[in-house]
């Protein structure tokens, strides 16, 4: 190994190398800030991004480190708050595509609404559309259901730990003002006086929003966001913020573990796993979820509630925790599917503050005729699920669908996560340089520390490289969903879930009916060796073109109503 030592700082090549060079020698971090690069140093390197140089080559890099480290510690030093988004970024809308442009608004009644129950519990558990249609009948106020869920929260919050902050004058407060002013003859719409809550990572001025991470853990929000300020132009009650797995990912968060309220041994799953626990347990009429991978779909699927992941870009995310830009998306969480319709209605649109959120028209008809839809569906998908994926794809098939063969392409699908990794290791950076990370609850190999130092490997030609990708997974799935209405499977049954999140195309997760499972890790492995198992819910998702999440609130509702498995409470919160 031959070529001169350029003194440096710690560079991107240099941290690489320390680390292979630790590892080799069994001391990890060996790196001193003001170690030198060698032709050595370079040659370590090597191995991680799959390349071999000559002596000659690696001379030649060293001798050019010096300023090209210059520039990378430049970088690292300047200040990126987290609401800085890239100059660049990701719309899921393909050139030369039209898109149908939908009128705004949802049509029709999902149901007739009932007789006022006399039990608080049977209000708690009502679907919004008729807590709504029971406040409009003056039967049920605004304040009644705040506290209805407050006195909830209150017995069951701690042990589901499934709220971060509770903010009950905030709310009876609202509650009250809704009242007023339904009664001045003023409803701002069906969500009008409707308690609900709000992930973590979404800001609320002067609440604490702690991003579920003991680094924030004390971090009071300056301004409130966008899908905050539309709920609340809504009428909705903002009840508290849910906790979150710490920085939107699983269901560790600094306080606690959110549970699954149907096995509360276990956890909720995330990273929305506050709002789905709170929504399955009655301790809010809907909550507001976030996903870049999987956060709203596997904590629904876990605790049995309905989450609409919109296409990305429908929901503007302004002054949310941001974790991956190209991938972050808002949604609903509820207990009916009926319900998402309205809460995505209200939260709908682009903003300013969010550069890659565009206006498109939301529509849902809960009166359309559903025959003659042409639903998707993969035979291989359905036998390696659930009996319950099936009975909800044949009860589809009652509805007077036709069923179309669907399938994707082979492609290195697993690649695309070098871009998810990439994003929220930047996001985060400062945790990674200062050390910051090691304060995480969660330190296991999954966990964000590891991920985001393993980040730090990752090649900017192979971030290129997976961007182009996903181009191609983009131009793929829009040809293989073109034609179809929607697409019905098994939540994370043959990459779709990663697919649609990467191409942005929206998904439904519903409740298909319950199974025994015994008590499971984040990651659904049995937990323990006892073998007691516990009925929980099973979910199972639709898939629809982009910004057709209409269709799939429309289906998605008269297939529940069919399986009628909906209603179905967590004993030990009844």
């Amino acid at each position: 190994m031959t070529g001169s030592p350029v003194a440096t700082r710690r560079s991107i090549l240099g941290l690489m190398a320390g680390g292979a060079a630790g590892l080799a020698s069994g001391q990890a971090g060996a790196l001193r800030l003001d170690e030198e690069i060698t032709a050595g140093t370079i040659e370590c390197a090597e191995p991680l991004f799959s390349v071999s140089y000559t002596d000659e080559e690696r001379a030649q890099i060293v001798r050019t480190m010096e300023g090209w480290s210059d520039r990378a510690e430049a970088l690292r030093a300047h200040a990126r708050p987290n609401t800085l988004a890239p100059a660049q970024h990701f719309d899921p809308r393909l050139p030369g595509r039209n898109w149908r442009e939908q009128d705004s608004g949802v049509h029709g009644t999902p149901g007739t609404v009932p007789a006022l129950p006399p039990s608080a519990e049977d209000i708690a558990y009502a679907p919004v559309w008729q807590q709504a249609g029971w406040m409009a009948r003056g039967e049920l106020s605004s304040v009644e259901l705040t506290q209805i869920y407050l006195d909830r929260i209150e017995r069951h919050g701690a042990s589901l730990e499934c709220y971060i902050t509770v903010a009950a004058e905030h709310a009876l407060r609202e509650a009250a003002l809704r009242d007023s002013e339904r009664a001045a003859g003023r409803v701002r719409g069906i969500l009008h006086g409707i308690p609900y809550a709000l992930k973590d990572i979404i800001d609320v001025a002067d609440l604490p929003a702690t991003w579920g991470a003991t680094p924030y853990s004390d971090r009071v929000a300056e301004r409130t966001a966008v899908v905050a300020t539309r709920l609340a132009e809504a009428g909705a009650v903002l009840l508290g913020k849910t906790s979150v797995g710490a920085l939107a990912y699983g269901d560790i968060w600094f306080g606690g573990v959110s549970r699954n309220p149907f096995n509360p041994r276990e956890g909720s799953s995330g990273s929305s796993a506050g709002s789905a626990s709170a929504t399955a347990a009655g301790l809010c009429a809907f909550s507001i979820g976030t996903e870049t991978l999987g956060s709203i779909v596997s904590p629904s699927h876990r605790c049995g509630t309905a989450g609409l992941r919109p296409t990305f870009g429908r929901v503007a995310r302004t002054d949310a925790m941001a974790l991956c830009w190209s991938l972050d998306k808002i949604g609903p969480i509820t207990r009916h599917v009926a319900d998402t319709a309205f809460v995505l209605a209200a939260i709908n649109g682009a903003d300013a503050g969010d550069p890659a959120s565009f206006d498109h028209g939301f529509a849902c008809d809960f009166g359309r005729d559903l025959s003659g839809l042409r639903l998707g569906y993969n035979p291989q998908w359905l036998e390696q699920g659930s009996e319950l994926d099936r009975q909800a794809l044949e009860i589809a098939r009652s509805l007077g669908v036709e069923m179309v063969p669907f399938e994707v392409d082979t492609l290195p699908y697993a690649a695309l996560l070098l871009q998810l990794e990439a994003e929220a290791a930047a996001a985060f950076e400062e945790l990674s340089l200062s050390g910051d990370d090691a304060r995480l609850r969660w330190q296991d190999d999954a966990a964000w520390p590891n991920t985001f130092r393993r980040a730090r490997f990752i090649s900017g030609v192979d971030l290129v490289n997976a961007d182009r990708l996903r181009r191609e997974v983009m131009v793929m799935m829009d040809e293989r969903i073109s034609g179809l209405d929607a697409v019905m499977g098994p939540n994370f049954a043959g990459n779709m879930l990663l697919i649609t999140n990467f191409t942005g195309h929206p998904q439904l997760a519903l409740r298909a009916g319950f199974q025994s499972q015994p008590t499971r890790t984040l990651f659904g492995a049995p937990a323990d060796e006892s073998g007691e198992t516990f009925e929980v819910p099973y979910a199972t998702s639709l898939w629809a073109p982009l910004f057709e999440e209409g269709t799939l609130v429309t289906l998605g509702h008269a297939i529940e109503s069919r399986i009628g498995a909906a209603g179905r409470r967590p004993a030990l919160f009844s």
